[in-house]
């Protein structure tokens, strides 16, 4: 295909208005109309032949086709940007719109308090950090990189371990001074207990026990069931039941005395928080400054780790 400027132009409009999310919020970042931007990918379409996107009143994806074509002319777009960089002498700065999906138990019980720290130290970055349930189409929905707990989902996504969380069995005072404090993880199955909600599965989070290789899958009695992190802490201080927590987080509690560690041998099992990006995006500086951020947030904390 021969090379013209309008080619590149379709490219830079394409790329902002994916990262945006909306032909309307790539025309504010880009100074145009969004009448100008819907003809540019139109011309962009016309060029390459294929529809790169599926677009309605409510929604903005890519196509198959867009999403691969998205893939591919990425890491030129971020050559080209680097070299300008570098050119420019500002090769070192981390800037630009950083797009992150969060698991929300993280962002709320790790993140909330030192994400202040990232923006300090890096004053050209814009940071947009979304809750989510789910990790979804990183591409598609404009995320530069996720941050999840559990198994990383297959595909062609990167993934880079940062942490191993050890799951703990909780109660308070109160719980076991009206129940009693059970001897072994068995005996979970007959008292109140709460479940977490796994929204990526549409289903509590099974209970299991381990110790060393001993696996002990437990069917609890749940009355109560909650999808957020901070009501389950709270619900399981109040004494309404027994809760499997991460460790990770909940340090405080479980040295404060507020919360109980019963079975401290059968504390074997491990969830695993990643970092999870498009495989063009492993030399964006801005990814890989958030990441290694992260991770030395993680490393600095020694209780929480395997």
């Amino acid at each position: 295909m021969p090379y013209d400027g309008r080619l590149l132009s379709g490219l830079t409009v394409l790329m902002a208005v994916v990262e945006a999310g909306s032909m309307a919020r790539a025309a504010e970042a880009l100074g145009l109309t969004s009448s100008g931007v819907g003809r540019a990918i139109a011309r962009l379409e016309a060029r390459v032949g294929v529809r790169l996107l599926e677009r309605s009143t409510r929604a903005m994806t890519l196509t198959d086709e867009g999403r691969r074509f998205y893939m591919e002319v990425g890491p030129h777009l971020d050559g080209i940007e680097q070299a300008a960089m570098t050119a420019a002498g500002a090769a070192g700065i981390v800037r630009g719109r950083l797009r992150v999906n969060v698991d929300p138990f993280f962002s709320r019980i790790v993140l909330a308090a030192q994400v202040g720290t990232f923006l300090d130290r890096h004053p050209h970055v814009r940071l947009e950090w979304i809750m989510r349930d789910h990790v979804g189409d990183l591409v598609a929905d404009g995320f530069d990189l996720a941050l999840r707990f559990g198994e990383p989902p297959g595909g062609s996504l990167i993934a880079r371990k940062l942490i191993d969380t050890r799951i703990l069995t909780v109660a308070s005072q109160g719980y076991i001074a009206r129940h009693g404090r059970p001897q072994h993880p068995s005996e979970v199955e007959h008292l109140p207990c709460i479940d977490f909600y796994d929204a990526a599965n549409g289903r509590p989070f099974e209970w299991e026990f381990r110790n060393g290789r001993d696996v002990l899958p437990v069917n609890p009695s749940s009355r109560l069931m909650v999808s957020d992190a901070g009501a389950i802490l709270s619900a399981c201080e109040a004494g309404v039941g027994i809760a499997q927590i991460m460790q990770l987080g909940s340090e405080h509690l479980i040295a404060e005395g507020r919360l109980i560690d019963l079975f401290p041998d059968w504390s074997g099992e491990m969830f695993s928080l990643y970092a999870l990006f498009p495989s063009r995006q492993l030399r964006a500086a801005k990814v890989r400054t958030f990441i290694e951020f992260t991770a030395d947030l993680l490393s600095n904390s020694k209780s929480g780790l395997s």
